[in-house]
């Protein structure tokens, strides 16, 4: 998990419940297909309040497997596509129209097993963040979330990496200036997920379920408050399931892919470093041979031939961007940091009952 900085303009994002429902249910109709949306409310006090959220319109590609990528990689941009920024626009009009928070305040999007840490991701939050320095972007996990457990974070891009975002360079030479690395590309941000005073005491009022078809009525306050309503007792057996988490194995599989994918970005930058070298050893030998050569038409009493000639005659490979490999990085870091936690849950049970797996 990211580290919240000092230098984060609010301390925590505040999600309203119904915000958190509609969250839900657009990611979850939309999977497989990338969910992605509009986030409005305010800034309190250090605290961004989300108190509203809307979809982006879908887009009309065809449900087959050919056009799966096409129409999640569509879905990823929607935020910054010019036909959904004036939907946006449109949508706070008339939000104002009916005297509700009408500030946009982010964006979210859906994930599958953390899949979130891609360029499509880093320049919608550019996007937001730019304009409005307040922004967040949640990210809710449909694949997490299925088993029970709600997954919703916020993340928003750290000052210096949006610096150099803005600048474009990401050689190796202006990352060793800046001292930026893959753990310095998101902050996340706690959530807190809010409810109204109203609904709180409500659920606290639940009583259980009738033990008996019929319920003696009391007779007196003395009842009531000698047997007041009890929560209900909900016990779960499923923490006490010893198989392994089936996402643990998903998890280690796109860990791999993303090692993959890594070592690929570092073999075309050692390619590259290979043909600078290669280049500059030319450039050298070309600058060794024409001093030569001037010194012989000096001492011949000769005009010397001028020694620039060999930014015209190379061409230096250009470097790489850096980003893309910066990105994997910290997807390899997402990766690794659930299968830490995964591990942690099924290793202590596996302790606790290590008497009967052990041969006698």
């Amino acid at each position: 998990m990211a580290d919240v900085q000092k230098d984060v303009p609010f301390k925590s994002a505040q999600v309203e419940a119904l915000v958190v429902i509609k969250i839900v249910k657009h990611c979850s109709a939309s999977f497989p297909t990338t969910a992605t949306g509009s986030l409005v409310g305010m800034d309190n006090e250090g605290v961004l309040e989300i108190t509203n959220a809307f979809p982006f319109p879908t887009v009309d590609v065809a449900n087959t497997d050919g056009h799966q990528n096409d129409a999640s990689s569509l879905a990823a941009a929607a935020p910054r596509a010019k036909a959904n920024i004036a939907y946006q626009n449109e949508m706070i009009k008339h939000l104002k129209e009916v005297n509700v928070d009408a500030n946009n305040v982010g964006w979210y999007t859906s994930a599958t097993m953390g899949n979130f840490v891609s360029l499509n991701f880093i320049e919608n939050q550019y996007h937001y963040q730019r304009d409005n320095d307040k922004t967040v972007a949640l990210v809710h996990d449909v694949s997490r979330s299925s088993q029970g457990a709600l997954s919703l974070r916020a993340f928003r891009l750290s000052p210096e990496f949006m610096a150099a975002y803005k600048e474009g360079k990401f050689t190796t030479e202006s990352l060793q200036k800046s001292k930026l690395s893959f753990k310095d590309i998101l902050v996340e941000v706690p959530v807190i997920v809010h409810d109204s005073h109203l609904l709180t005491t409500f659920l606290h009022q639940m009583p259980t379920l009738p033990e008996t078809a019929e319920i003696p009525l009391p007779t007196s306050l003395n009842d009531i408050s000698r047997d007041p309503a009890r929560l209900p007792a909900n016990p779960s057996f499923d923490a006490l399931d010893l198989s392994i988490d089936p996402f643990l194995e998903k998890t280690c599989d796109l860990l791999l892919d993303s090692i993959e994918a890594h070592y690929t970005d570092l073999n075309n930058h050692q390619y590259y470093q290979r043909q600078l070298t290669r280049e500059q050893f030319k450039i050298t030998q070309w600058q060794t041979k024409r001093k030569a050569e001037n010194a012989a038409r000096v001492a011949a009493k000769q005009a010397p031939l001028p020694e620039d000639e060999w930014q015209r005659l190379f061409k230096l490979p250009q470097e790489p961007s850096r980003l893309e490999g910066m990105l994997n990085a910290r997807q390899v870091e997402q990766y690794s940091k659930q299968v830490d936690g995964f591990t942690a849950a099924i290793t202590s049970k596996m302790f606790a009952v290590r008497g009967n797996l052990l041969p006698e």
